[in-house]
């Protein structure tokens, strides 16, 4: 078994979901009582969200290499940054670390694709919504899946909802409802499927909330991770 590199903590609360859905599906496929090998660098993620906030995104991929490379020397045969919003520096890690990176978009893009669909809608951080190379422009050039983002004004509550409830550990009903008139949006606009491009979302999110396949970036990713780590 290979052991995983995590670069988490952005947020923790998505954090142990990972942690929880990598060792469960370790615990299955092997049985017994075996679990995953994990090395977990875990952000004080206050210290990155000003980074984020004041456009710093050299220095966020400055931390991420040196948290990477601690891992890699740690023992981690591969890395993956638990949160869609950082891999807007996943090109800077790559490049610096010397074991390979499992970029969110892939497995969600390989999803996106096995259900034939061509155009989703995208919700996540307003970096990830606008900033195509979070996970946009991957999954575009990759996969060929166009992306739909939601307007200004719900772009601005989408990323209020994330940091002044998600990650403070707050999953309320009326953020849900609105989330999910968010996504009829979309999906009147033509998304044929949901991206919860935030590590949260999918906490608060369920499938019965959207009429369309909604695509969870946690699971997949963690559930590539173990394909990985088991190969």
């Amino acid at each position: 078994m290979k052991t995983i590199g995590m670069l988490g903590g952005m947020s923790w609360e998505s954090s142990t979901v990972y942690y929880q859905l990598v060792n469960r599906e370790v615990q299955r496929r092997l049985q017994g009582v075996h679990s995953a090998k994990i090395l977990l660098h875990s952000f004080d993620f206050d210290e990155i969200a000003v980074l984020q906030t004041a456009d710093r995104w050299s220095d966020i991929a400055d931390r991420l290499i040196t948290a990477g490379a601690g891992l890699a020397h740690s023992g981690a045969d591969f890395l993956m940054i638990c949160c869609n919003t950082q891999h807007l520096v996943a090109a800077e890690l790559e490049r610096a670390v010397r074991v390979p990176l499992l970029h969110i978009a892939d497995p969600l893009g390989q999803a996106i694709t096995a259900k034939g669909i061509r155009r989703a809608g995208l919700m996540g951080t307003r970096y990830t919504m606008e900033k195509g190379g979070v996970i946009a422009d991957r999954l575009a050039q990759k996969f060929g899946t166009e992306i739909l983002v939601p307007d200004a004004e719900d772009r601005a509550e989408i990323h209020r909802i994330i940091f002044d409830e998600l990650t403070k550990g707050q999953f309320l009903g009326p953020s849900r409802e609105t989330l999910r008139k968010v996504m009829a949006k979309l999906i009147a606009r033509g998304a044929e499927g949901i991206i919860l491009g935030c590590t949260e979302l999918p906490i608060l999110v369920k499938p019965e909330d959207a009429s369309v396949p909604t695509f969870d970036t946690t699971t997949l990713h963690a559930l590539a991770a173990v394909d990985m780590a088991l190969a």
